[in-house]
């Protein structure tokens, strides 16, 4: 008995806890939502075995050092891409590399849609205020409306980094989420008559033409936000590869090795904050409720955009992509593309929705600047 007692005390098993018992379930849930439902799994796969390995009694993994020449573990190192705002940055990269912004060329007014989607941003600050939220934190909430996992990391580590990993799962899960919740919303707003407008062609855009925009949106968006330089500075450097056409090793490079290296790190280290004592809080589901009025808000707040542009313009527009405007791309464009076909299947509405999608990627990290500018101490 002695000898098996002593290799009880010598496993984790006394560490155990009911809190990282349902934590377990919890990534359980997202495992599942990754793999068999398919819902972003790059993004959730990563997050759900961070979380796993924060709730286990690990060692060497995210201990912090100790003494003038302790060694951390693994992810107190990792995760210092999060602290000094790397990873978001460098996925920006990957997707300007990823980004055409020729529809959004082609139809500059589609811009107003992607602006249109941040009044979920707003909205949801104002009520995380209402709940007893600090400026801060608040301002971490309502960028959830944004549906932009590496902003929405950004500027809680910045302002509200307590609260870091409940808003990056509910960022991330809701972009994940985006076939489920959008389609509700968008064909409550709409009629069938408006849902089978059909739109022009878009032109044909110039390599000089995204070139021009590229550096354009980079001057002017950090002239007047100049704390949203870092996202939109490699958002564009990420786009210029990808059209200037003469750095195709790395544009590659950036659309691939680059982004899936920092995805893998960046995505673990969130979960590796969701411990089961600091996740399971009532602020928590107060995050999580409050992501999803974000997002609805931001989905309906494209949408209407679309039928009031409507009233005032000669070319109509498709309301269904408006709710593009939220900046999960290209989901949100592939949904849009989808509800248009459920009544009329020759409407092809993808390049369309695509001019507001990345126009609401811009969007949501100039009011990222914004918050940081005005909020930032």
């Amino acid at each position: 008995m002695d000898f098996l007692y002593g290799l009880y005390a010598l496993t984790a098993i006394p560490d155990l806890t009911w809190k990282m018992a349902v934590m377990w379930v919890i990534c359980i849930v997202l495992f599942y939502f990754a793999i068999y439902k398919k819902f972003e799994p790059l993004l959730l796969v990563p997050i759900a075995f961070g979380a796993l390995l924060a709730n286990l009694p690990t060692q060497g993994i995210i201990n912090e050092p100790v003494g003038e020449h302790g060694i951390g573990g693994l992810y107190y190192y990792i995760s210092q891409g999060i602290h000094l705002e790397l990873f978001p940055p460098i996925i920006f990269l990957g997707v300007g590399a990823l980004t055409d912004f020729g529809p959004l060329i082609a139809n500059p007014r589609t811009l107003v849609l992607g602006a249109a989607a941040q009044f979920g941003v707003f909205a949801t600050y104002l009520g995380a205020l209402a709940l007893g939220f600090s400026a801060d934190q608040s301002a971490s909430i309502g960028i959830i409306g944004g549906a932009d996992g590496p902003t929405s990391i950004f500027l809680s580590s910045k302002l509200a980094p307590e609260l870091l990993a409940p808003i990056a799962v509910a960022a991330y899960s809701y972009m994940a989420l985006v076939p489920l919740l959008q389609p509700p919303i968008m064909r409550a707003l709409t009629t069938d008559k408006e849902r089978r407008i059909r739109m022009r062609s878009l032109r044909p855009v110039s390599q000089l033409e995204k070139l021009i925009f590229a550096g354009l949106v980079t001057v002017v968006c950090i002239v007047l936000v100049p704390a949203a330089s870092a996202l939109i500075g490699m958002l564009m450097l990420g786009n210029f590869l990808r059209e200037c056409g003469v750095t195709e090793r790395l544009s590659r490079a950036a659309q691939n090795e680059i982004i899936n290296i920092v995805t893998i790190f960046l995505g673990t280290s969130v979960g590796i904050t969701m411990s089961g004592e600091t996740f399971l809080t009532v602020e928590t589901l107060k995050i999580l409720a409050l992501g999803v009025v974000a997002f609805g808000i931001a989905t309906a707040s494209g949408v209407l955009m679309a039928k009031l542009m409507n009233l005032v313009s000669r070319e109509p527009i498709n309301p269904l992509i408006g709710s593009a405007g939220v900046s999960a791309v290209p989901m949100a464009a592939r949904v849009s593309q989808i509800e248009g076909n459920r009544v009329d299947p020759s409407n092809f509405l993808l390049m369309h929705a695509m001019g507001p999608n990345v126009a609401g990627v811009i969007g949501t990290a100039v009011v990222a600047g914004y918050f940081i500018a005005s909020l930032a101490g």
